[in-house]
């Protein structure tokens, strides 16, 4: 009896040691209702293996070899897909989610024309300027830092030569043009060490093992988008497994130490999906990313989805993030990126969004689903001045402080509904209700009206306001022909601050020339606030602090863009895509000057002493992009993305001059290869590399004697953004293996990403040094080993 079984359980450990699962959800991509009766087959396996999803449109194929897997997923009267490349592990299910379109024609037998969507946008309605990215992806390309931001400076189109920060420069708009969205709502930035007003950091809080298959959008967006010049970045929280509970541990440089749960959640198919992190490099009490003070961060990130039930589904997401660093003086290496050796600061912030998610399905093909969400973004910065430090008259004098806070309470709502297999329509309004406190005393370039003998303590900023922003949209799909559909519609947007209404028209066209070549148009008119930072500036009138700059208009940008697509073959695709934005209503000073706000937004400051400022300033950039890519098949990818872009203002000087944006050129190349090992091969050697290529940042000069008279830096803005700091060039270099367990549900994975290889000392800044009297060169940090481990089981 004994021999029986050990036998049967030595039978099961080798199955197990050889077998996965694959599950997941089939649902109509335009309706977003299930589907009964899917097939969902194997390919590629010795053996059939196949199952049919059941009246919510769940399916569960197991006994999958490990590895990369490919399923087919066919429906009668539907267009039938192919999901290449699933990663399956002995220690994690492999959960994917799948949308079919139905066919243009009704169709009584099921049509077998494999697909992969891969390069498309997971939302339906947009047609052009979009892509999708997966939680694979973020974790898979080498120097990426398991950074959504980061990930996105890949792709076409985009420009991030900062190693400090993972701002995104989107056609050479400023980083302050991006929209980020969170489960439908727009939030704040997601990033440690954030500021008020900008949309990067030194580190993202987003922890990427909650995100499911997410879009990037970079142009002529839809209609249910708003108040972005640039791009948007819409993410989405994945559900937890709703049938096992799993859990994952990591710990890696820049991610820190982490721990995953999840599992179900009640008895109406819901789950929870829960994960924490903190600072590695607080724990080894060690400096990162280009500074020698310590970061210290953590964030809590959850999904607790309840199922549906008589009134619908409904789900509970959030993220909770808090950081802070101190910079001493006698600390401070004289080439720190962030701090400087006269002085001792503070820096704290902190990130928080919860949202309530609800989806109620009326009919057989139309749903209401509402979301409602607060967010709070917080930064406070303290600075004492060390004044003749290292002799005997040393004093220290507190020197700036600033206490930013954004509450933000959203409401959106839409309803959608697939009126045939050619149309669909959806209706929506957002409502955003903001309160800003904001404060902000500094004493740089004052002058000493008191006579103590240091700069007095202005306040720039000193504000407790409270407004809203309404923005109703409807958009539909039209199907005109097999080739042709047409997404449009109309985004309306008012903000209660400057009492301003107005229309955006949106339009892309898709012409499917052949199975294999398409041609697309875009078009659409997007508006946004000036800055929030420089809406609540102060000026001193006759004695008087006045907001002087409250009033301002939205900024308006016209976006026209011209796409062509073609698959090269099963795995490859092209891409070349034109576009023009032309931006207008932008903020600029009254009398003549090279000032304008779409020169904001790439660091953790903005301008202080702009203000009585008009719309009256404009823009343009343009550029064309290029774009091939190896999807992942026979075990390597590749991925190689050039942009050549012209990105140029005119302040209220009428002098047309460079963004800080305008770098002129982006190459990146991306492949990577992955080697089946041992005796059963099922283990995996990969290895990831990036190259990547860039023109300079333009910068202002800096008037070295005016400076040194001054004793603080003053720039040459008669010759704003006239000079180009050398390319940039970095390379990156990523090997790694995983695990999977002989006898458990458990798998390991190491990585040791070696970042900027060659140690090229690209150029941060240059900026005047107030103890040595000369304008000193920055570099950008070099070489750096960074490394990572994953336990799943």
């Amino acid at each position: 009896m004994k021999k029986i079984t050990f036998l049967i359980y030595f039978c099961y450990a080798i199955g197990f040691t050889q077998t996965g699962i694959i599950k997941g959800r089939v649902l109509d991509k335009q309706s977003e209702t299930p589907l009964f009766g899917t097939t969902i087959e194997l390919l590629n396996s010795e053996t059939a293996v196949g199952v049919i999803s059941d009246d919510n449109g769940y399916f569960k194929l197991e006994n999958v070899p490990l590895g990369r897997q490919t399923i087919r997923i066919s429906y009668i009267g539907y267009e039938t897909i192919t999901i290449p490349n699933i990663v399956v592990t002995s220690g994690k299910d492999a959960i994917i989610n799948v949308s079919l379109i139905e066919s243009f024609e009704q169709l009584d037998v099921v049509v077998i024309t494999p697909k992969t969507h891969k390069d498309r946008s997971i939302n339906r309605l947009a047609t052009i300027s979009a892509r999708q990215f997966s939680l694979e992806e973020v974790n898979r390309f080498s120097g990426g830092r398991s950074d959504v931001g980061r990930l996105a400076a890949n792709f076409a189109g985009v420009s991030a030569p900062d190693d400090s920060r993972n701002d995104i420069v989107v056609r050479g708009n400023s980083p302050t043009g991006l929209l980020w969205r969170l489960e439908g709502i727009p939030i704040p930035s997601p990033n440690h060490f954030s500021t008020a007003g900008t949309t990067g950091g030194a580190i993202s809080a987003l922890n990427t093992n909650m995100l499911k298959n997410s879009d990037f959008l970079t142009s002529a967006f839809p209609a249910e988008y708003g108040n972005a010049l640039g791009g948007v970045l819409d993410l989405g929280f994945r559900k937890g497994n709703i049938d096992d509970y799993e859990f994952t541990a990591q710990m890696g440089a820049f991610t820190g130490v982490e721990a995953t749960a999840e599992g179900p959640l009640g008895k109406k198919q819901g789950s929870f999906l829960v994960a924490a992190r903190y600072s590695l490099v607080d724990l080894l009490d060690i400096g990162v990313g280009g500074t020698s003070a310590t970061p210290t961060y953590s964030d809590v990130s959850f999904n607790l989805d309840f199922g549906t039930g008589k009134l619908g589904s409904m789900s509970l997401f959030g993220i909770l993030g808090d950081s802070d660093i101190k910079f001493l003086g006698d600390d401070i290496d004289e080439d720190d990126l962030f701090a400087a050796e006269d002085e001792n600061s503070k820096v704290e912030s902190g990130f928080n969004v919860v949202g309530v998610n609800h989806r109620l399905v009326i009919g057989n093909a139309s749903y209401l689903k509402s979301t409602l969400g607060v967010s709070v973004s917080s930064d406070t910065y303290e600075e004492d001045r060390i004044i003749d430090k290292n002799t005997p008259q040393e004093r220290v004098i507190r020197y700036t402080e600033a206490d930013n806070k954004e509450s933000r309470f959203t409401f959106s709502t839409f309803y959608n509904s697939k009126l045939s297999q050619k149309t669909t329509l959806r209706f929506g309004l957002l409502y955003e209700f903001f309160n800003v406190e904001s404060q902000l005393k500094d004493r740089e370039k004052q002058p000493d009206n008191n006579n103590d003998g240091d700069p007095d303590l202005f306040i720039f900023r000193d504000t407790d306001d409270s407004f809203s922003l309404t923005q109703p949209y409807i958009q539909g799909q039209f199907r005109l022909t097999k080739k042709i559909t047409l997404n449009t519609g109309l985004h309306m947007q008012f903000s209660s601050l400057n009492e301003q209404f107005v229309f955006e028209p949106r339009a892309a066209l898709s012409y499917k020339v052949t199975p294999k070549h398409s041609i697309n148009l875009g078009y659409g008119i997007h508006h946004q606030n000036v800055p929030l930072p420089l809406l609540f500036l102060n000026e001193d009138v006759n004695g008087a602090l006045i907001q002087t700059n409250i009033d301002l208009d939205f900024t308006k940008s016209s976006h026209f863009v011209l796409a062509y697509d073609v698959k090269l073959g099963k795995s490859w695709r092209a891409k070349v895509e034109a576009y023009y934005q032309d931006i207008t209503n932008v903020a600029v000073e009254a009398f003549p000057s090279s000032y304008s706000s779409l020169t904001e937004g790439a660091d953790f400051e903005f301008e202080t002493d702009k203000v009585s400022l008009t719309n009256n300033g404009i823009g343009h950039n343009q550029g064309i992009e290029f774009t091939l890519e190896k999807f992942f098949s026979d075990g390597y990818y590749g991925l190689l993305t050039t942009s050549i872009f012209e990105s140029k203002y005119k302040g209220s000087d009428g002098i047309e001059r460079n963004t800080p944006f305008n770098n002129g050129y982006v190459f990146n190349l991306l492949t990577g290869k992955e080697f089946v090992i041992g005796k059963v091969k099922k283990n995996v050697l990969f290895f990831d590399t990036k190259v990547t290529l860039a023109g300079g940042k333009y910068f202002t000069p800096v008037d070295i004697e005016a400076s040194q008279q001054a004793g603080f830096q003053i720039k040459q803005d008669d010759l704003a953004f006239s000079e180009q700091f050398d390319d940039y060039f970095r390379w990156d270099f990523k090997l790694g293996i995983k695990f999977n367990s002989k006898t458990k549900k458990q798998s390991h994975q190491f990585y040791v990403d070696l970042q900027n290889v060659t140690n090229n000392r690209n150029i941060f800044t240059k900026r005047y040094n107030r103890l040595t009297n000369n304008v000193d060169q920055i570099d950008q940090t070099g070489f750096f080993p960074d490394f990572g481990y994953k336990f799943q089981f």
